[in-house]
């Protein structure tokens, strides 16, 4: 029996969280803001969080600093029950994101630190050991595990891992990324709309979902937002599942990532990719519940619970 259903690799920062700002930054002038929030931040750990929230047994694997926030990183992914002994910590300073929110817009401003450093080297084989999936997330901000994307594709397979892959956006807007070389390494491919067009160059989801089809390992959900989310399977063969809307959102942070997290703790005990897919939807949904991307998150129990309420179904976990 392997000790960890999920692996997760990823990104580790912190966010600190501005609001109440009174106008945009200016050159040369100093600006206030009214409320501030430090935080566990990155996509990779919000996913490992929910996953952890859900019943899974997850460990994650990172790179921090010697400093606070590191400290505060792994004190966060504790406490939500996410295993940490694979969270190295190097000279690099960890990484951190000022977001600043004015009313309904926001500008975020980010630090790589140590997660631009990790790469191969630095995940310690016992991961492929002990894990029975992995899941990749926030690849354009690791240039060193984008570098090293193939040696860990490659162990995965030689180990008999599952791996599930998100490459959220691309900062730089260069998406170098040989999709026809990893998308046959890669059980679940888990983009959005915008993301998935960006790395095909294609201008509409048709002719974007026409480029990486005959190049899909197993299976694509492609996350469609309030729209809901569309399964498209190495056949060929498509599943849309329409999203459960919440009509009170408290914010729709980390809603993608909590679409991973539900679908892949589905996906790990081994239930049929539509079901997969509903249990996604479902995560994405009770994740617009409560503030934050974990805040919805405290127990199973909990979310079984908003299911029931909230959008009158039952989750299969």
């Amino acid at each position: 029996m392997k000790q960890y259903h999920i692996a997760a690799i990823g990104e580790l920062n912190v966010d600190i969280i501005l609001n109440g700002i009174e106008s945009e930054p200016e050159i040369g002038k100093e600006k206030f803001a009214r409320d501030m929030t430090v935080t566990l931040g990155s996509s990779t750990a919000i996913f490992a969080a929910n996953a952890a929230a859900l019943g899974s047994k997850v460990c994650f694997v990172g790179l921090v600093g010697r400093d606070s926030f590191g400290e505060l990183v792994c004190s966060s992914l504790e406490a939500k029950g996410v295993d940490t002994r694979f969270i190295k910590k190097g000279n690099t300073p960890t990484g951190a994101t000022v977001c600043m929110n004015y009313g309904e817009d926001r500008a975020n401003l980010t630090y790589q630190g140590a997660m631009d450093v990790m790469d191969f080297e630095d995940i310690h084989p016992e991961v492929f050991e002990q894990c029975s999936h992995i899941h990749l997330s926030s690849l354009f901000m690791q240039s060193g595990l984008l570098k090293d994307i193939h040696k860990i594709l490659d162990m995965a397979a030689l180990k008999g891992i599952t791996v599930s892959l998100d490459t959220q956006w691309d900062p730089l807007e260069k998406w170098n990324l040989d999709y026809t070389a990893v998308l046959p390494k890669v059980s679940v491919f888990l983009p959005n709309e915008k993301e998935l067009q960006a790395l095909t160059g294609t201008s509409d989801l048709e002719s974007a979902i026409g480029k990486v089809l005959p190049y899909l390992g197993n299976a694509m959900v492609v996350k469609c937002g309030s729209k809901g989310s569309l399964l498209v399977k190495k056949d060929g063969s498509r599943s849309f599942l329409p999203a459960f809307l919440n009509k009170n959102v408290v914010d729709a942070i980390g809603a993608g990532d909590s679409f991973n997290s539900g679908f892949v703790s589905a996906f790990v005990k081994g239930l049929p990719l539509e079901d997969c897919q509903k249990t996604g939807n479902l995560t994405g949904a009770v994740n617009t519940t409560g503030a934050g991307g974990t805040g919805a998150f405290t127990s199973l129990e909990a979310v079984r619970r908003i299911c029931k309420e909230k959008f009158q179904e039952t989750i299969a976990l």
